[in-house]
């Protein structure tokens, strides 16, 4: 025949049930949070990387427009120093005239 066992044995075996329930139920809570806190985390990253790429882009075309004012003060120069040599070159040629008679 199978044994029976007393009440107080009942009732702390129930007891021992009930505080592994809370446990459980406590880790459980637990568990939930870092869920909750890891898909918050996700989510942030997911606009993280999303606001990068747009700054990656906007880099890239500002990248583009500052080469061309750097490359159009270096034609100007070019154009400056261009022109000053040949003023030079004909002022010169005209003092040379100038003393040969021409």
């Amino acid at each position: 025949m199978t044994e029976q066992i007393e009440r107080e044995e009942h009732e702390e075996f129930k007891l021992r049930l009930e505080e592994w329930n809370k446990r459980q139920d406590k880790r459980l809570e637990l568990i939930e949070e870092s869920v909750k806190r890891i898909e918050t985390l996700n989510s942030s990253i997911e606009k993280l990387a999303f606001n990068m790429e747009c700054m990656l882009k906007e880099l890239t075309a500002q990248g583009k427009r500052l080469e061309i004012l750097e490359s159009r003060d270096g034609e100007m120069w070019r154009k400056v120093v261009s022109h000053a040599v040949t003023v030079i070159v004909g002022i010169v040629l005209g003092f040379v005239f100038k003393q040969i008679g021409m």
